[in-house]
């Protein structure tokens, strides 16, 4: 059974930053990319940044040079590393997994950046 397990969410002022983890188990098949959406309420979800089995990455314009999406492959873990966080980063951020079996999705981690 695939499990995608967030971490790192929580209260940040703005400016601050902060770092997602998403531990990826049970997939012992190829994972196309890792990716990164997040939702805030009455939005609809939107990809933050995905990194693909060859290293390649992407980021959604609102957050380009100021998020990075990394990996370690040996832990089967994707990272995201939040810089100079705004208000309007605020939402539940999930974790998306794009394989040759389809899809799979985390449960989510709240980031709320407010003073």
């Amino acid at each position: 059974q695939v499990q995608l397990v967030e971490s790192g969410g929580g209260l940040v002022q703005p400016g601050g930053s902060l770092r997602l983890s998403c531990a990826v188990s049970g997939s012992g098949f190829s994972i196309y990319a890792m990716n990164w959406y997040r939702q805030a309420p009455g939005n609809q979800r939107e990809l933050v940044a995905k990194i693909t089995s060859a290293g390649n990455t992407a980021y959604g314009d609102s957050v380009k040079g100021r998020f990075t999406i990394s990996r370690d492959s040996a832990k089967n873990t994707v990272y995201l590393q939040m810089d100079s966080l705004k208000p309007e980063d605020t939402a539940a951020y999930y974790c998306n997994i794009h394989t040759i079996r389809g899809d799979y999705w985390g449960q989510g981690t709240q980031v709320t950046v407010s003073s």
